[in-house]
């Protein structure tokens, strides 16, 4: 086993608890921790079977096998930011309609007098 080799799965092997960490807390959603885990999970897999990653490249045709980490990467990134999009668009839409519900209640709080806080 090469030295990189045990960085890398030491390096996965310590983001992995620290994903453990994060949820135990409460600062992570479960949602999101389960992408973690899997990227963290794949990282473990090809650190540790090294040949792996030259043998799903040839499953896709890839030439060089650093190609297909860039391109894996680069796909899951874009599949991130499109998610991480859809739900700040919810989140702005819920936060647009609490505002004009809190309006629509001190109107009403104004036209009975009754004091606002």
């Amino acid at each position: 086993m090469e030295r990189i080799q045990v960085i890398a799965i030491l390096a996965s092997l310590l983001f992995l608890g620290n994903i453990a960490r994060l949820i135990f807390k409460g600062k992570l959603r479960e949602e999101y921790a389960f992408i973690w885990i899997i990227c963290t999970l794949v990282l473990l897999t090809f650190s540790i079977w090294r040949e792996g990653l030259e043998v799903v490249s040839g499953l896709f045709g890839v030439y060089e096998a650093p190609n297909l980490v860039f391109i894996g990467a680069i796909f899951a990134i874009l599949i991130y930011l499109l998610h991480l999009s859809v739900t700040v668009s919810r989140l702005q839409r819920q936060n647009k309609m609490l505002a004009q519900e809190m309006a629509n209640l001190k109107e009403e709080l104004k036209r009975r007098n009754e004091p606002v806080k």
